[in-house]
This record gives C-alpha cells, structure tokens and sequence, in this order.
C-alpha cells in the first residue's frame, strides 16, 4: 500500500475508535498514547491525525477517497469493524457508521456484512463454555501449577494470533484474554461476569479499543496487516521484533489477576496498576525465550477457525 492509503486506514480506524462518543477518559489517553508511540511509522504522522480526529477536521468521503486499490478499502473495512468490536457488540452509533463506510468505500454489500457478522459473533462469545457452567471450585482447591500453564499457553496462543495478517485474528486476542481472567476467578470461587472483567482489564491499564488499536496499527504499519500465506511468514521476524505486546500483555495479565483473586480482591487500584506494569516488564523480558513457540503456534493455526477455538477455550 502506499503511505496515503495507510495513513486513510489509520485515520478511518481512528474515525471507527470515536464515532459513539462513549469512550472513557482513560481510554481516550491510551488512543493518544498509542499514536504518539507509532508517531511517524512509514510516513504516517498518528498524533497529527488522532488531532484531527478529534477536531473533526476529517471526513469520510475524503478518507474514502485516498483508498485507491480494492484490497486497501477491504482493509480499512475489516480494521473499522474490529475497532467498533473490540469493546463488545457494535451500539447503534458505530452500525451506522459502518454502513455508510460501506457505501463510500463501495463495497459489495453481503460479503461485507458477512465480515461483520463474523466479528460480531467474536465479540459475544460468552466467558463460559462447556464445563465452565458448573459452580465455581473453592478457593482451597486451586492448582496454582495449571493456573501457571494455562496463563503461559494463553501468552503463548495470543503471541501467535499476533503474528498473523488477519483481522479477525487480531480482535480474538481480546476475548480470550477475557476468557483468561474469567478462567483464573472461577478457580479461586469468584463467578464473573464480562462487565467485571472488562473493568479489572481497563483498572490495571489495558483498554479493549486501544488495545486492538495498538496490535493492529503495529501490524498494518509494519506492512503484515492484510497479507496472507507466505507473506505472514515472511513478515513473521519483522513482526516479532517490533512488538509481542499480545505475549506480554496477556501474561501479565493472568498473572496479575492471580495475584488479585488469590487474595480476595483486596488490591487498591494504584497496586493492581504497578503489579501490571512489574509483571508486563518481566514478560517482555521472556519474549525471546518464547518466541519460537509462538512461530510455531503461527503457523499450525487456522485463520478460518478463529471463532471456534474463541468459543472453545
């Protein structure tokens, strides 16, 4: 693509992170955060355009417009539908609006939609599946051993939906970060529900939208977002080297939440936060060691699957 087909991307998934007007202040310090880190990537000035964004000084017709192949407007489609997902279900707002970025990129109507509903059908999964129905097991009964491996397999599995180029498989990084956390409350005795987690994720300083944002606009301005078959593997040294915030996020975020049930959800706000940034650190530190099997896990997973194995894990 070209620098002005990825700065329309990045500036209409800006566009799509807004368009309910119901993004936390936190949040909206992430989205900032995250343009000001990839500032200047392939030519693309993110502080200026999340600027211009939220100044209302862009639009989309004129973003449609810079979206000159058909595999760029398909791109920039599928990211505006994950960013709209990424916090749960689309609200009336980001519907809309993703309608009328059908009509302007002129997409054909039913594959587009079909796209949607595959996102949407990610983002509803429920926390508990299969087994998870039964009580929760009392906090005497855990096996901080498996609890460990299962936190492990998970950095493992989300380090390697990282690592490939499609969309879907970066927005499945989310929910089963989610499952992840749900998972580790039930075996201390805690029943959760998804608007718990989802504030146990935002308190230790991971926001749903700006999460997805981060991954994806590392991909995409790397060049491996929207490749496929021997691309990924191709892109998969370059990709590794710039970012693997997938494995240390999701490790330390079980950790973390570990750390949180184990000992009755009495951590303050700030300890959960440090906890997060201490444990993170440690993470990022373990990447090389476990890089390999996260390029391993790349390439055995199936990209047209990624819906089951959210459901099933």
């Amino acid at each position: 693509m070209t620098p002005s087909e990825t700065r329309a991307i990045v500036t209409l998934s800006l566009l799509a992170a807004f368009v309910d007007g119901d993004k936390h202040e936190r949040e909206r310090a992430e989205i900032k955060r995250i343009a000001e880190g990839l500032s200047q990537a392939d030519g693309v000035q993110l502080p200026m355009l999340y600027q211009d964004v939220l100044m209302k000084r862009v639009s989309l017709p004129a973003v449609a417009a810079e979206l000159k192949s058909s595999e760029s407007r398909q791109l920039a489609y599928e990211m505006a539908v994950c960013v709209c997902d990424a916090d749960g279900t689309q609200s009336e707002a980001e519907r809309m609006f993703l309608a009328d970025v059908r009509t302007s990129l002129g997409l054909d109507a039913p594959a587009a939609q079909q796209f949607a509903k595959e996102a949407e059908e990610i983002a509803a999964v429920p926390l508990a599946t299969g087994a998870a129905t039964v009580s929760a097991a009392p906090a005497a009964t855990v096996d901080n051993a498996e609890l460990d491996k299962a936190i492990l397999n998970a950095a493992i599995l989300n380090g390697a939906l990282e690592l490939l180029p499609e969309t879907l498989s970066t927005m499945a990084i989310i929910p089963l970060q989610m499952k992840l956390v749900y998972r580790i409350g039930r075996a201390h005795g805690y029943e959760l529900d998804s608007g718990h987690v989802k504030d146990f994720l935002a308190t230790v300083g991971v926001g749903l939208t700006s999460q997805y944002l981060e991954q994806a606009g590392r991909k995409l301005l790397g060049g491996l977002l929207g490749k496929v078959g021997g691309g990924m593997l191709r892109g998969i040294g370059k990709q590794a080297v710039s970012s693997g915030m997938s494995f240390a996020a999701t490790y330390a975020l079980g950790h973390v939440a570990k750390r949180y049930y184990a000992g009755g959800r009495t951590l303050s706000t700030q300890m959960l936060k440090e906890a997060y940034a201490s444990v993170t650190q440690e993470a990022q530190g373990l990447q090389t060691r476990y890089l390999p099997a996260m390029q391993e896990k790349a390439r055995t997973l199936d990209a047209g699957k990624i819906l089951s194995m959210v459901r099933g894990a």
